[in-house]
């Protein structure tokens, strides 16, 4: 099984570094009045980070709401 994880990985790593030879061009994000140029895949990958910050958050607070009913329910 470790070695269809590794296989997966190194998939996925060569893909990423695939994308990011292929666009290093720049983009400009327009957000409230306010612009930022970057190269796309630093762009992406902010992104990504931001997605695994909130998706943690979101799971880790409906972990704590799940215990907290479970643990009044008990009592």
């Amino acid at each position: 099984m470790r070695v269809i994880h590794m296989l997966l990985l190194i998939l996925f790593v060569g893909a990423i570094a695939v994308f990011c030879v292929q666009n290093l061009e720049t983009i400009t994000v327009k957000y409230l009045g306010s612009s930022l140029t970057v190269p796309l895949p630093l762009l992406v990958f902010l992104i990504y980070l931001l997605g695994m910050l909130s998706g943690g958050a979101v799971l880790s607070f409906m972990r704590r709401s799940i215990h907290r009913v479970t643990d009044e329910k008990k009592k």
